[in-house]
């Protein structure tokens, strides 16, 4: 390899072996899966370094500059990172442009490397106190319709994890959806003007540069080019594959692959669009809090409790994961 990975920890993999463990690795983000490896990213190149699996010790997920992450406040973080410590003491942070490919990585690290913990230390300890409060919360006993109803459920939650792709692909088509739709006509027209001015810069720069001049066509192309990744970076222009035609179909054939799907499990409890296995997670502990006993009333309950989290509510690292993956596909249906 002409831009081999660099080794961040203890153990070195043979060329060879590094260049097709690369080759073939699962890209998430800006980092990678290998067989043999993990690959992490630096601030500019993607997975110009790697561990080998046996060096690292543990992976999760910190979100900084935010009212949620391992505070336990507010919902949305700003700024995500993949942090990798390694067998050394070294600690790798990787930071990702979307927290869902957060997600999905260290959700590929738990399925195929189990003995690898992918929470931080402190946000092991939180996570098995608040897993104590709500047991605290379930009841001793429940009637035979509830334990039917549960029952019920965690059988379409087993089944739909057998194929997590499906409500990975709702989750993410929709927050997808949400943020196309949401972009404000105003910060669009201030996005374009932007990028008019930024490219007018560039050309009168490159232009005057090209004559001769020397010293004020130079900020015009520095400014020109800043405004242009400015406007790139935002994410609100539409672009090829992020444009409201784009993410609706994108919406459509995720929810119209959960359907097929789910067809085939008997008495499925909740309606293709929702189908996702957090859904009945939240509606399961509904039920054996004894907020009611059938799933069509858990199913309301479990709608209008999302619906009433927002930024302001204090909730878990455990049910910000969840609100994260599941809220947005409610907020596109509109709760229906």
């Amino acid at each position: 390899m002409i831009f081999a990975p660099k080794r961040v920890g203890n153990l070195v993999l043979d060329p060879k072996a590094l260049e097709e463990d690369k080759k073939h690795c699962q890209k998430i983000g800006p980092c990678g899966l290998g067989k043999q490896a993990i690959y992490l990213n630096s601030f500019f190149i993607d997975r110009r370094y790697y561990a080998v699996w046996t060096d690292v010790r543990r992976v999760f997920k910190r979100v900084a500059m935010s009212r949620g992450g391992y505070t336990g406040k507010g919902l949305f973080g700003s700024i995500p990172y993949l942090v990798v410590q390694l067998a050394n003491g070294r600690e790798i942070s990787c930071n990702f442009k979307y927290e869902q490919d957060v997600d999905t990585l260290l959700a590929a690290v738990e399925r195929d490397h189990p003995d690898i913990p992918v929470h931080s230390k402190e946000a092991q300890q939180r996570l098995a106190e608040a897993r104590r409060k709500e047991e605290a919360r379930f009841l001793d006993h429940l009637s035979e319709t509830a334990q039917a109803s549960v029952a019920a459920l965690q059988r379409a939650k087993s089944y739909l994890e057998e194929k997590p792709e499906i409500g990975d692909n709702l989750s993410y088509s929709a927050r997808n959806k949400r943020s196309v739709d949401g972009v404000k006509t105003s910060n669009l027209v201030l996005a374009v003007g932007i990028l008019l001015v930024s490219m007018a810069l560039a050309i009168v720069g490159i232009v005057f540069l090209a004559r001769g001049e020397k010293s004020w066509p130079l900020y015009c192309v520095l400014f020109g080019f800043a405004g242009l990744l400015f406007v790139a970076g935002a994410g609100i222009l539409p672009t090829g594959r992020r444009n409201k035609k784009a993410v609706q179909k994108d919406w459509d054939n995720a929810v119209s692959n959960a359907a097929d799907y789910i067809k085939t499990c008997p008495d499925f409890p909740v309606p293709p669009q929702y189908a996702h296995p957090v859904v009945l997670a939240r509606m399961i502990r509904i039920i054996r809090e004894g907020k009611c006993e059938e799933i069509g009333e858990a199913f309301v309950i479990m709608k209008e409790e999302l619906k009433g989290l927002d930024h302001t509510k204090t909730v878990t690292q455990e049910e910000y994961d969840e609100i994260v993956a599941v809220k947005p596909m409610f907020r596109v249906m509109d709760y229906q």
